[in-house]
């Protein structure tokens, strides 16, 4: 294990030349250098964030969900049956006509109660409006929370406003309580998304959006660990900026306030390609890739951090083309189209039971009452938060 830490702790890897460890490791009285073992901290507080949004979803986004005539859901449960449950999680959600005729046979029961069973059932796995808002509404709070905290602190710092003090001095910078609680808390909200995710409203998308976290707690560790935290929280700051903006859209949404909804997601779009496709590579990739180079030089660590920083511009670029053909799709046809996104967030109401209903759900959604759904959950497949890195 020490020959496998001490390869993975590299100095001429992680430190700019003539730098070592031991040089990091006894700084003057009163002063605190970045270790990787703060980081541990997080974990504990991952498990209290989590806690707080169980609390939080329960007996405050539900209470503002009820105020908003947005109830729980209490749709019909498919009566319990072996034969079929078994079939419904190990073979099909959807059977066709030859599954259907044979378990017809083989339970006595018409084809129609079949199709109806697999119908209710399929509805008893979809999440209700009021679980997509309480969800909304804690990662709403959260995010502005965090933006308002983070910007507030930044707008005392330095390298807020001339970026070069990211690199002035490095990596013989000095972590200030305000930058740790910062990082800290950031990176326990990604570490509780990863647990929640075994939780919270199930998407198909769920392999992805795990990558997605752990590659974001990855960047946040990374950059502390070789003391990168002042761009890191320029970063941070810059991607949190639209992220509340589109939790407030999708609540909007789901109260059924459409025209609210499209004004909030137009914001939020204006704020995304301001912040990630124009103040990210002008104002902090621009820090990262050319200042430091003329301040310290580049070394090993150096480039992989500015290789996954441009990695992620190149992923704003993608995201920022869903959200512009939403918004062109939204526009052109007076309301939101279907949603894009591969998961079931944008399909939770429950499918007819019969060709009325079905006649019904048509007219409905053809009004348009909920059409803004793909509107506001579709760009969602960007982030979360990703938002975020």
């Amino acid at each position: 294990m020490a020959a496998l830490s001490a390869w993975f702790w590299n100095e001429r890897f992680w430190l700019p030349h003539n730098v070592t460890w031991a040089d990091l490791a006894d700084p003057a009285p009163g002063v605190e250098y970045p270790k990787a073992g703060h980081l541990l901290a997080a974990l504990p507080l991952a498990l209290g964030i989590f806690i707080v949004r169980i609390l939080f979803e329960r007996f405050i986004a539900s209470a503002c969900a009820r105020g908003l005539h947005i109830h729980p859901g209490a749709g019909r449960r498919a009566q319990p049956n072996a034969v079929l449950e078994k079939v419904f999680t190990s073979i099909t959600k959807n059977p066709d006509s030859r599954h259907l005729d044979g378990l017809s046979k083989q339970l006595d029961w018409e084809v129609r109660k079949v199709q109806r069973w697999f119908r209710h059932r399929r509805n008893q796995d979809k999440p209700s409006t009021h679980t997509k808002f309480c969800e909304s509404m804690w990662r709403f709070s959260f995010y502005l929370g965090i933006f308002i905290y983070g910007f507030q602190f930044l707008w005392q710092c330095p390298w807020m406003w001339d970026t070069r003090h990211c690199w002035y001095g490095y990596p013989y910078q000095v972590m200030t309580p305000g930058l740790y609680h910062y990082y800290v808390t950031e990176l326990a909200f990604y570490w509780s998304l990863m647990f929640s995710q075994f939780t919270d409203i199930k998407r198909k998308d769920f392999l992805i959006m795990f990558i997605h976290h752990l590659a974001t707690v990855s960047l946040i560790s990374f950059s502390y660990a070789n003391n990168m935290a002042r761009v890191g929280s320029l970063v941070l700051c810059v991607h949190d900026a639209s992220d509340f903006l589109l939790e407030a859209a999708k609540m909007a949404n789901y109260s059924k306030y459409q025209r609210l909804c499209d004004s909030l997601f137009i914001v939020f779009s204006v704020v995304f390609f301001i912040t990630r496709l124009v103040i990210f590579p002008v104002w902090v990739l621009n820090s990262t890739m050319f200042e430091s180079w003329a301040i310290i030089g580049p070394y090993p660590s150096w480039w992989v951090f500015n290789v996954l920083l441009l990695l992620l511009q190149v992923m704003h670029v993608f995201w920022a083309y869903l959200i512009f053909r939403i918004a062109f799709k939204a526009i052109m046809r007076g309301k939101v189209c279907n949603d894009v996104r591969s998961d079931i967030e944008s399909s939770s109401e429950e499918e007819p039971d019969g060709p009325t209903e079905g006649r019904k759900a048509s007219t409905h959604t053809l009004k348009g009452e909920n059409g803004t759904n793909g509107h506001c959950a579709a760009a969602r497949a960007r982030t979360q938060n990703h938002s975020s890195w």
